[in-house]
């Protein structure tokens, strides 16, 4: 296994690799994030005519999450929901093959990766200092227009997404590792989780899972997926889009901040711009605090499985005891 500066080495030559695939040779390569999967900004050689010589975004795949007919499922939904369900999003830019998706491969990596290669789309990531009751109000309307699409979109033959269920959140086989081994987990915290996995648990069996309520979701609407440009809310990275509550992407748009006190203000304010394109029932209103909570309780998860990266050692030394915290308050009202 490589150690972190020689794997970062690698995904980047193989990234250089995978340019040809497009034609862009020559271009310069920036990463932007390294989480799971790598992103990097890709600028064309000057007086390139490659998709117009613009920065265009190159994804590459972490190994074992999707399966090349995962990663073609999400970008044939993201298409449909530009051109048929008014939700602006980045676009897949297929290789000289027309494929989008290119496997590629590097000597010292043991498995080739998947490479995606997107538009670039203009706008700014949101802030969490700054006033969301506006941002809000509109990812709320895109939410809604995400789901009404998501309801009448036909799924290809080869569909296949994470299930984002209550088995696969938090329960038996979780997609992210088990709540229980989450950062500074101890024995004394355990008796007051384990109360309230069991609460959310029988409160979303009673909420079921209607197909009003339930299917293809975003599943991680957090700021860091965001992009503000003059008003309007652009959604990027659907990389953990699957089958889910449609209430659960409430809860992703307040995540890593939930236990935050104006929380309550932007979840009324995401209701209000989701009323505004679908309606809420009192039983849908009801179980956001649900699904904020099922949130949390996942990056509880996912923090324990994923502690080397940078944002849970940023994030988890106190999240064991804000989750503590809210799960006292939930359970006051719902347990």
């Amino acid at each position: 296994m490589p150690n972190h500066d020689a794997l970062m080495r690698s995904i980047g030559q193989l990234a250089e690799a995978a340019l040809p695939r497009w034609g862009l040779e020559g271009s310069s390569l920036a990463m932007i994030n390294h989480s799971e999967n790598t992103t990097y900004r890709v600028t064309p050689p000057q007086g390139s005519n490659e998709v117009g010589g613009r920065p265009l975004i190159l994804r590459v795949h972490r190994p074992g999450y999707h399966t090349v007919n995962g990663i073609r499922s999400e970008l044939a939904w993201m298409r449909a929901l530009q051109a048929e369900g008014g939700v602006p999003t980045p676009q897949a830019i297929p290789g000289h093959d027309r494929e989008d998706v290119q496997t590629v491969p590097h000597p010292s990596l043991s498995t080739p990766r998947n490479c995606v290669l997107f538009e670039f789309i203009e706008g700014e990531e949101p802030r969490q200092d700054h006033d969301l009751i506006e941002p809000f109000k509109r990812l709320g309307e895109v939410t809604a227009r995400t789901h009404l699409h998501s309801m009448r979109w036909k799924r290809p033959d080869y569909f296949e997404r994470t299930v984002w269920d209550l088995e696969h959140s938090i329960g038996s086989t979780p997609n992210w590792g088990p709540w229980t081994e989450g950062p500074d987990m101890t024995p004394a915290r355990l008796p007051l989780l384990t109360r309230l996995v069991a609460a959310m648990g029988r409160r979303l069996a009673r909420y079921g899972q209607g197909p009003d309520r339930y299917g293809l979701i975003h599943a991680d609407f957090r700021l860091a997926n965001l992009l503000i440009h003059q008003g309007d809310i652009r959604v990027i990275d659907f990389d953990d889009c699957g089958l889910g509550w449609f209430l659960y992407d409430a809860g992703t748009a307040v995540s890593f901040f939930e236990h935050k006190p104006e929380v309550p203000g932007l979840i009324d304010a995401w209701a209000e711009g989701y009323r505004r394109v679908r309606p809420l029932s009192k039983e849908d209103e009801a179980e956001l605090p649900t699904f904020v909570m099922l949130r949390r309780m996942i990056l509880f998860a996912w923090m324990g499985s994923h502690a080397e990266t940078d944002l849970a050692k940023q994030e988890g030394p106190a999240y064991a005891e804000g989750t503590c915290a809210m799960a006292e308050t939930y359970l006051s009202r719902f347990g």
